[in-house]
């Protein structure tokens, strides 16, 4: 296995017009019990949101998913989490997602890092999913949201 097999170093961003407060809380919200896959359906997901808090899916009926621990929680501009993530084999992640104050709005930078036995279907898919993950977030903080 090569290093660049073993690690990944995704980076996305969006700009969201809205204030950063209402953003930040958008984020703790999809990444928490907000948190639903591209057809819409809930994962069922928890966010303890503060320092050592869990980040993981819990399915019911003793079954469940460790996804990482919090990091750091710095309201309104940094989360980060690590752990294991999604990937159910030897790979630690790094999420860090940074909030920015910006001309008529915020900008929400994601990076991803991870390194271990990644698997490439894991490595091709995490591109994806954070678009959606931010498109969710970009969708709760846009007028027509605010107007429901």
């Amino acid at each position: 296995m090569t290093i660049e097999e073993a690690t990944l170093d995704v980076t996305q961003h969006i700009e969201v017009k809205a204030a950063i407060g209402d953003v930040y809380r958008s984020v703790l919200y999809r990444f928490g019990e907000g948190n639903v896959n591209s057809k819409g359906e809930p994962l069922q997901a928890i966010l303890e949101q503060w320092p050592g808090g869990r980040w993981f899916r819990d399915r019911g009926n003793g079954i469940g998913h460790l996804w990482g621990h919090v990091q750091v929680i710095k309201p309104p501009v940094l989360l980060e989490l690590s752990g294991p993530m999604f990937m159910s084999y030897p790979a630690l992640n790094h999420v860090e997602v940074k909030l920015e104050e910006i001309a008529g709005g915020t900008k929400v930078t994601l990076r991803h890092r991870a390194i271990g036995f990644l698997e490439p279907a894991h490595k091709a898919g995490v591109t994806t999913g954070w678009q959606h993950i931010l498109g969710t977030i970009a969708g709760d903080c846009s007028p027509a949201a605010a107007a429901k």
